[in-house]
C-alpha cells in the first residue's frame, strides 16, 4: 500500500518542523541536564537513559502531550481563547527562571520563523512575555496538517534527541550509546503518546522536582556549556 500526496507531505512538514536545522536555538539547552551532569546524578549511559525516560514518562506524559493535544484542538477551531489558556497553563507550569526565559525565547523564535513562512496567525507572539514553544509548534502543525498524533510523536522524538545529544556532549557519552538511548525511546513514546491523550483536564500537570532543582540551580553554575 502506498500513501497518497497528501500525507507524503504531511511527513515532510512534521520533518520540517522538528528538524534539528530549525532556527529557534533548541541545541542551546539542556533542560537542567548539564547541572545534573555536574552533580553525578547522571554520570553514564544507564543513568542518561534513566534521567530522559523518566522525563517522558512522567513529566512530559502529563503536561506536554495533553497541553499539546489542546493547543492543536484550540488552534484547528480559531479558539483562540482556548490558545491562551493552554499555553498559560503551560508557563505557569515551568517552575524555574531558566525554564520560562527558555519557553520564551524558543517560543518567539519559532514564531518569527512562522511568519516569514507564511502564517500570520503567529505575529502576536512574536513579542509575546510569556509565549510557550509549544503553541507555536501546535500552531504550524495545525497549519501544515500535521495530525495531533503525528505532532505529538515528532514533539516527544525532538526533545529526547536534544537530550541525547546534550548528554553526549556532557556526560560524555559515545555515539553509539546515544544511539542506544534513542532506540530505546523509540519503544516507549507511542505509549506515552497514548497515556497523555487521554487525560482529563482535571489531571493535567506534573512537577519533576530533581530536574526543578538542577534548573535553578544551573542559573549559577560556574561553568557552563548551555544555556539552561
Amino acid at each position: 500500500m502506498t500513501m497518497d500526496f497528501r500525507e507524503q507531505k504531511e511527513i515532510l512538514r512534521l520533518l520540517q518542523l522538528c528538524s534539528p536545522a530549525l532556527p529557534t536555538g533548541a541545541f542551546a539547552y539542556s533542560q537542567g541536564l548539564e547541572f545534573a551532569v555536574s552533580a553525578g546524578w547522571v554520570n553514564d549511559e544507564r543513568s542518561a537513559s534513566d534521567w530522559i525516560q523518566g522525563l517522558l514518562k512522567n513529566s512530559l506524559a502529563n503536561l506536554d502531550v495533553p497541553v499539546l493535544f489542546r493547543l492543536h484542538q484550540a488552534w484547528s477551531t480559531n479558539d483562540i481563547k482556548n490558545v491562551h489558556y493552554w499555553n498559560d497553563f503551560l508557563y505557569a507550569s515551568r517552575d524555574s527562571a531558566e525554564f520560562q526565559a527558555e519557553e520564551r525565547q524558543l517560543a518567539q523564535a519559532l514564531a518569527r520563523l512562522l511568519i516569514d513562512l507564511g502564517i500570520l496567525e503567529a505575529v502576536e507572539w512574536r513579542e509575546k512575555p510569556k509565549s510557550c514553544f509549544l503553541s507555536m509548534f501546535a500552531l504550524g502543525a495545525m497549519h501544515w496538517k500535521i495530525s495531533v498524533l503525528n505532532a505529538s510523536l515528532g514533539y516527544l522524538w525532538m526533545w529526547a534527541e536534544n537530550q541525547v545529544l546534550a548528554a553526549i556532549k556532557l556526560v560524555p557519552l559515545g555515539q553509539t550509546s546515544g544511539q542506544r538511548i534513542l532506540s530505546s525511546i523509540t519503544d516507549i513514546i507511542p505509549n506515552i503518546v497514548s497515556q497523555g491523550s487521554s487525560m482529563n483536564d482535571e489531571d493535567i500537570g506534573f512537577s519533576a522536582t530533581g530536574q526543578s532543582m538542577s534548573s535553578a540551580l544551573h542559573e549559577t553554575q560556574y561553568t557552563r556549556l548551555f544555556r539552561s
